[in-house]
This record gives C-alpha cells, structure tokens and sequence, in this order.
C-alpha cells in the first residue's frame, strides 16, 4: 500500500492553538508501552519502586536541572504509569536562533514546550534503563504520547494533587491495574530486564 497522506498521519492529541510554553501547572500522565508494571510493585497501599522505577523518579526530580523554567509538584511514579504535575514558571526561556514558533506542531518541537520535556524525560529514562539492561528497545518502555491536563484554577489543582498522593492508596480499583484487564487484552513484551 503506497503512502496517502490523508490516511496515513499522526495527529496530535494537544490543545489545537495552545502555546504549551505558557507558565501553568500541567497535569501529566505517561504510560508504559503495553501497561507493563516495569516500575515496582504497590504493597499495603505503598508504591515499591525497583530499580528500573529509581531511574524514572530520579530522572523525573531532574526535569529542573534541565529546564530551569520547570518546576516539580507532586508525582508518583507507579508500577505502569507515572502521575505528576510540572510547572511552567514566569521565566522567559530565551530565544534560539531559528525560533519563530510558540505552538507545537508534529515534528517540529518547540523548545522549553510541555511537550519537548516529556519527549526529553522519556528518551532520557529509555537510554538509562537500555544502557544498563544493554538492550536497544527504544519503544519498548513507554506508551506513545501522553495524558496531559491544563490546571486552570487552584480548587482543580488541589483535586488533582489529592489524586496523585492517593493513587498507591487506590492500586487495587486503579484501571492501569493489570489485574483489571481482561486476558486477551494482557500482552506482555518480552523484555531483557
């Protein structure tokens, strides 16, 4: 089948005409590629992190090393999935040469955007756990995209924080609980590590 670019596209699941460089608290949600728990384990409503999730929350504490106009709320990196907020500070990210963009469009990332920081973070932990596992799946660890959420007042935001601290709490009902999955619905990639 040839390439008929009406058909065959990716479109993108962002806020069409949103800068997403705007200052803000941006809820996020990242998923692993085929709900694996590759993270750790929920114990007595405690999330157990392995080493593969220490690589995800340490690299997730690092997103203001490498975007200083980033700063960290509450996140929880669970067995499959990682909940968290970032916030996108007053500070102006100075411009590059070339940059006349402010939106993001597919393929053409815009610096210090929402989107170029999880493309980043991603990439990031996936060339850890691959360097260390000496594997060369670059797919295999994360979901493609990711959930996100425009915080646009306090009272929302307060929710959103109550459900990320409580989401270990709530392992057992939580839907990106493998166990809630029916069984021809459970692939499992088979993985070096």
């Amino acid at each position: 089948m040839s390439y008929n670019p009406d058909k065959h596209h990716r479109r993108s699941i962002r806020l069409k005409g949103y800068d997403y460089t705007q200052p803000g608290a941006y809820y996020i949600t990242l998923c692993t590629k085929a709900r694996q728990c590759l993270f750790g384990d929920v114990v007595k409503g405690k999330m157990r992190l392995n080493f593969l999730g220490y690589i995800a929350f340490n690299y997730w504490q690092a997103i203001p090393d490498h975007f200083a106009h980033i700063q960290l709320d509450v996140f929880v990196v669970m067995p499959n999935h990682l909940h968290g907020i970032l916030v996108i500070c007053d500070t102006p990210i100075p411009a590059q040469p070339g940059d006349n963009q402010t939106t993001k469009t597919f393929s053409k990332p815009v610096r210090g955007s929402i989107p170029t920081v999880i493309r980043t973070y991603k990439a990031a932990v996936t060339k850890q756990i691959n360097l260390l596992c000496n594997t060369t799946h670059t797919s295999l660890i994360w979901q493609r995209n990711f959930y996100e959420h425009i915080n646009r007042d306090e009272k929302s935001l307060e929710t959103i924080r109550r459900y990320i601290k409580e989401n270990p709490g709530r392992w057992a009902e939580d839907p990106e609980n493998p166990q809630h999955y029916p069984k021809s619905q459970n692939i499992l990639i088979d993985l070096p590590f």
